[in-house]
């Protein structure tokens, strides 16, 4: 098998051959839209991000989905303190399409690179996969990259627009520009004592010349960067006026509900619509096969959200159960463990000799991990409303990709891109759910029989869980070495699970999956520990369970491997958990700071005194970098009187996430992803059998209740460096710090996701 770097120089010798003069001309900018937009009228758009109006309102155009993230209101202040914008005159909207919102900070952190890599193959692969992502990639919301994509861009924007009022300014005035004064909304020239509100320039500034180059602020000049801000959003949430994909209303609408075939890929044989349309309400009843990945089904559409839902329970179904149905998640994880056991899988980081290390050393250790398939459980289950009349088709859809969104579409009507309108909606939580596109087919498939008419397609909360794209399963295999001292000489590690992007280049674009896929070993080999020698692989394995980007995607539970392996190697070794980790990172200053300021603030050299009830507790330590932030962890745990039941009481967090824009958000992202993270931890994960995902609503796929959610304590390592990703980092430490306070707890090691004490 070829090596990494072999890999992807080949890869970069065959496309860089082809490309040579395109790959050395700079990237586009990112400034003004490929396409014209629809300006309304008193607005002036100065680029493609910002727009003001002649009564000082300063409208961000946002081109990232909100599901709770916050990005309304980090992107808006980014631009604003460029600016120098009066804050509250602020708000932002969704633009229509455009490649200058395509995102490049995700593609490129998915190059199959170690952070610590600074080579000039690395350097080059990302220039060439962001000039690529530019021109021809996707607008999408994912992999925590919001703030880090857009950090440039919208600082770009905002400083152009400034400049272009203060030109307009200074023409007006005939005064130097360099003597004009900015500051919250307003344009101030002392010697002459000129004032002007934004508004009473917009018009003429937006018809000025774009600035061909631009000054930004330096960090000790921001003014709203770095503050803490409420978000722009919480109080339309808080009145229960902001409008998620489930609250478009429009006139003449009808609703569709759908039954899909119980076992995953399936479809309907034949069906009886006669039961349905006897009832209520039911105007017509359709069947699908499976788009985009998905699961064929029946669909309803009603008069009613009620008489849609009790139609399509009516319908006589006979389904085909297609090739899943001999599935069962039980004998695959099995399968998943000899594969890690016996395989070598594709080496993503090597150092040292590792067979020699581990030959030579002491004593061993092995060990083996396993994590379930998990759905994303999103508050707001899928949902897409769709209109096709007079040749149009107008999409309202909670996504994370409203590209292809736009594509789906394209595909089940024929209409062509410039006739379909998306209008992103907020997204009752997204976690990666929403970057795929099956609901929006299927919806758009299902208003083609809606004569013209808006429909809403919605599943319920069962159809959600059980046809979901699942989180993979994963086994990881670990094996240590050790010196006469106990010093770590040697790490071993081979995982096997799915590869997400090999199916979703498939049921997107029909692309054969092939070649390493960084997701499936990230978390793994990607980490800052200092190991004398190591090799880290992993071999995918094909499964017909459906898989897609869970929040953290591989992360999730490679950090509940390594971190839980690597406790262990530090109880083999009688070190101390934070002590044993500090070691391996002397070359590593900003993650062991982290470290240390964990240690510090849940006060981890003194021991935890019971509980009000008497319960002994234990703290557990986990450290863990995912998409460029670096979150360490430590859980305070006890148990209940059954001894069975894990209690979370507390959870201290120190990240290092770069420059940090809005510190009120960035604690609420850590305790969202905490939360979220606990539930997977306790009590998440499918299983599956005959090709049937079992439990269906919250009853019998519990997520983590108001009175078992821990406090959570978070310290924000001041920085300069560039803002990194924060709406998944802080869920990869999380399950790791709770299994290692329950061993510090019972002695018991649990290697296993959802966490079970035998």
């Amino acid at each position: 098998m070829k090596p990494r770097r072999a890999f992807i120089l080949g890869t970069l010798a065959a496309a860089g051959a082809l490309t040579i003069g395109w790959a050395v001309r700079p990237p586009r900018a990112r400034l003004m839209p490929d396409e014209p937009q629809p300006i309304l009228p008193g607005r002036h758009a100065f680029n493609g991000w910002v727009t003001l109006t002649p009564d000082d309102r300063v409208i961000v155009q946002v081109p990232k989905s909100e599901m709770g993230q916050g990005v309304l209101t980090s992107l808006a202040m980014v631009l604003a303190d460029e600016l120098d914008a009066d804050w509250s005159r602020v708000s932002t909207e969704h633009p229509p399409v455009d490649a200058i919102y395509n995102n490049l900070a995700t593609v490129v952190d998915g190059l199959p690179f170690h952070p610590d890599d600074k080579g000039a193959v690395k350097r080059t692969a990302q220039w060439l996969t962001a000039k690529t992502m530019r021109n021809w990639g996707l607008q999408m919301t994912g992999g925590s990259s919001t703030v880090k994509d857009l950090w440039l861009p919208m600082r770009e924007a905002g400083a152009s627009a400034r400049a272009m009022l203060v030109g307009a300014a200074a023409r007006r005035w005939k005064v130097s520009p360099d003597e004009i004064v900015v500051r919250n909304g307003e344009l101030l020239h002392a010697n002459s004592n000129h004032r002007a509100r934004f508004g009473e320039l917009v018009a003429e500034a937006a018809a000025g010349p774009l600035p061909e180059q631009v000054k930004l602020k330096t960090p000790e000049q921001f003014k709203l960067i770095g503050q803490p801000r409420a978000r722009i959003d919480g109080p339309a949430k808080a009145r229960g006026q902001a409008r998620y994909g489930l609250d478009v209303r429009l006139p003449d609408m009808r609703w569709a509900s759908v039954r899909m075939c119980p076992t995953l890929g399936g479809r309907a044989r034949t069906f009886d619509p006669a039961p349905a349309m006897a009832l209520p309400g039911v105007v017509k009843v359709v069947s699908l096969d499976g788009l985009h990945g998905g699961t064929g089904c029946v669909a309803v559409i009603a008069d009613s959200p009620w008489h849609a839902m009790k139609g399509v329970e009516a319908v006589k179904v006979e389904w085909d159960h297609g090739a899943a149905a001999s599935f069962d998640s039980a004998a695959a994880m099995d399968q998943l463990a000899q594969v890690a056991a016996k395989g070598e899988g594709f080496g993503y980081f090597k150092t040292g000799d590792v067979a020699a290390a581990m030959g030579g050393a002491a004593r061993t250790l092995e060990a083996e991990y396993r994590a379930p398939w998990l759905a994303h459980q999103t508050m707001e289950p899928m949902n897409c409303t769709v209109q096709i009349a007079d040749g149009k088709a107008t999409v309202w859809a909670p996504t994370q990709v409203p590209g292809l969104a736009r594509m789906a579409v394209h595909r089940v009507t024929g209409l062509e891109n410039h006739r379909i309108d998306v209008q992103v909606q907020m997204l009752g939580g997204g976690f990666g759910r929403r970057l795929d596109i099956d609901f929006i087919a299927q919806a758009a498939a299902i208003a083609q029989h809606g004569d013209g008419r808006p429909v809403q397609t919605f599943w319920t909360r069962t159809e959600d869980t059980q046809h979901d794209f699942y989180r993979p399963a994963a086994v990881s295999r670990f094996k240590a070495g050790f010196d006469a001292q106990g010093a770590l000489v040697a790490w071993h590690n081979v995982s096997a699970g799915q590869s997400i992007v090999h199916q979703v280049l498939n049921r997107l674009f029909g692309l054969a999956g092939m070649g390493p896929d960084k997701t499936t070993d990230e978390g793994a080999f990607d980490q800052p520990y200092e190991f004398p020698a190591a090799r880290i692989g992993h071999e995918i394995v094909d499964l017909p369970v459906p898989v897609g980007f869970w929040r953290s995607v591989g992360h999730s539970h490679q950090a509940f491997f390594k971190e839980g392996f690597i406790d262990e190697c530090a109880a083999a070794a009688k070190a101390d958990p934070v002590a044993f980790r500090a070691a391996l990172l002397q070359r590593h200053p900003r993650h062991l700071a982290v470290l240390q300021k964990v240690a510090d603030i849940s006060g981890w050299r003194t021991a935890p005194l019971p509980g009000p009830d008497g319960a002994r507790r234990a703290r557990g330590v986990a450290l863990h970098q995912s998409f460029g932030a670096i979150v360490a962890q430590v859980a305070e745990v006890s148990l209940d009187a059954d001894k069975k039941t894990i209690r979370v009481h507390r959870v201290w967090c120190a990240v290092d996430c770069g420059l940090p824009v809005n510190p009120e958000g960035i604690r609420q992202q850590m305790e969202s992803a905490v939360i979220f993270g606990l539930s997977a931890a306790l009590q998440g994960g499918v299983r599956i059998e005959k090709g049937q995902v079992k439990p269906g609503n919250f009853h019998d796929a519990p997520v983590l209740r108001m009175n078992e959610a821990p406090q959570v304590f978070t310290e924000i390592i001041p920085s300069t460096e560039h803002p990194e990703g924060m709406g998944e980092p802080g869920t990869p430490p999380v399950a790791p710090a709770v299994a290692n306070a329950v061993f510090a707890l019972t002695g018991q090691r649990l290697r296993a996701l959802p966490l079970r004490l035998a």
